[in-house]
C-alpha cells in the first residue's frame, strides 16, 4: 500500500451506520495509510476503525457510494465526496493489482512443478506446502483471512470492546509504540483470551484484564509491542493453513481463494495456544526503539501464570531501575481502562 500514500489523512464526511437496524449518523471519514477510521464530527470520538484492503464496495457504479468492512459486515458507510470515492477506487484497484487471480497461481504451479512434485509435498513434506502458500499470499487476501479467524474466536470472546472514550486512546496508544506508518490495529477482547495474541493483517489481541489492570499503560503497551515482534518472527499465517489443512491450503495456493468453512473451530484451538515469547534479542530491541520498559509486561505475566516469560522479560529489560516516561495522559489511560464499559 505505499504507492497510496498521497492520500493519506484525506478527510471527507460520511453517513455511518453500526449495525443492518441502527440510524445512520454523520461521521469524519479520515483515510489513513492502512486504515480508514471514522469520528464523531463534533466530539471527535473514533467510532470504528476499517482495514483498507478489507474495505468493500456495495454498489459500483451508483451515488452515492455504499462501502462495508468486509463482505459479511454489519456496518455501512456511505460517501457522496468525489476525492473520496476516488482514491477508495485507487485503493480497491491496488488491492485487485495484489491479489492473485483464480488460476495464476494454478499456472505457476502447474509450469514450474510436475504433479509428482506435488503430490510428493502434500503426502510427505505438508509443511513444505504451508511455508510456501503463506509465503505467497498477498497483503489483501492475508487482513481478509485474518478478519475471517478473528471472527471465529469472537464467537468465544465476544465482539471487541467498543467504548466511546477508550477506542480513541487505545488508537493513540498503538501509534505511539508502533508509529504511524503501518500501525497495527489493536483489539480488546471482553473475555476468554487469557494472553495476547495476534493475526494476519496486523491484528493485536489484548485481554480485557491486562487493559484495566495497572497504574499506567505501560504493561499493555508492553504486550502490545511483544506482540507486534512475534507477527515478525514466525508467520501466523501458517497456524491458520495448519488448522484449515492441507487439501484448504493447496486450494489457497492454486485459486487463491481459503475455503469457506476452512477457519470453523478456529476460535477453540487458538484460545488453547500455549504462550511463546518471541526471540529475546529483537525483543530487547524492539523496546529499546519504542523506548517502553520490559518490567511492567513482565510482571503482568506473572498474572497469566507465565512464570518462565515474566523472568526472561525482566531480566532483559534495558530500562530496568529507570523512571518511565507516560505513554498516555492520564485521561487516555482512565479511558482505555473503561474500552470494554461500553
Amino acid at each position: 500500500m505505499t504507492a497510496l500514500k498521497k492520500y493519506s489523512r484525506l478527510e471527507s464526511t460520511g453517513l455511518w451506520r453500526e449495525g443492518s437496524d441502527g440510524q445512520r449518523r454523520e461521521v469524519i471519514v479520515r483515510m489513513g495509510e492502512a486504515t480508514l477510521m471514522l469520528a464523531d464530527p463534533r466530539s471527535e470520538q473514533v467510532l470504528s476503525h476499517w482495514s483498507l484492503p478489507a474495505v468493500t464496495r456495495l454498489n459500483p457504479g451508483q451515488r452515492p457510494a455504499l462501502y462495508a468492512p468486509g463482505e459479511d459486515a454489519e456496518e455501512e458507510l456511505e460517501i457522496a465526496d468525489d476525492d473520496m470515492i476516488g482514491a477508495l477506487k485507487t485503493v480497491q484497484s491496488a488491492v485487485r493489482a495484489a491479489t492473485p487471480r483464480p488460476g495464476r497461481l494454478r499456472g505457476a504451479l502447474t509450469g514450474g512443478i510436475t504433479l509428482a512434485i506435488v503430490l510428493f509435498a502434500v503426502t510427505v513434506l505438508p509443511g513444505v506446502l504451508t511455508r510456501h502458500t503463506a509465503s505467497v499470499v498477498p497483503a489483501a487476501k492475508r487482513a481478509e483471512i485474518g478478519q475471517r479467524a478473528l471472527d471465529d474466536i469472537t464467537r468465544l470472546t465476544g465482539q471487541p470492546c467498543t467504548g466511546e472514550t477508550g477506542l480513541p486512546a487505545l488508537f493513540r496508544l498503538s501509534e505511539r509504540i508502533f508509529g504511524l506508518e503501518d500501525t497495527p490495529i489493536l483489539y480488546v477482547l471482553p473475555e476468554g483470551l487469557q494472553q495476547p495474541a495476534h493475526l494476519p493483517g496486523g491484528v493485536i489481541l489484548l485481554p480485557r484484564a491486562l487493559a484495566e489492570a495497572g497504574e499506567d499503560a505501560q504493561a499493555l503497551a508492553g504486550a502490545a509491542l511483544t506482540e507486534g515482534v512475534a507477527s515478525h518472527t514466525v508467520d501466523p499465517m501458517l497456524d491458520i493453513l495448519d488448522h484449515a489443512g492441507l487439501i484448504s491450503t493447496f486450494r489457497l495456493l492454486t485459486t487463491g481463494e481459503l475455503p469457506a468453512n476452512a477457519l470453523q473451530g478456529y476460535g477453540e484451538d487458538f484460545l488453547r495456544h500455549s504462550y511463546q515469547l518471541p526471540p529475546t534479542t529483537s525483543l530487547v530491541a524492539a523496546f529499546e526503539a519504542a523506548q517502553i520498559p520490559m518490567t511492567p509486561f513482565g510482571r503482568a505475566l506473572e498474572g497469566m501464570a507465565q512464570p518462565q516469560a515474566a523472568q526472561v522479560v525482566v531480566e532483559a529489560d534495558p530500562y530496568k531501575g529507570l523512571m518511565p516516561s507516560p505513554l498516555l495522559s492520564d485521561t487516555d489511560w482512565v479511558a482505555l481502562q473503561s474500552v470494554c464499559e461500553g
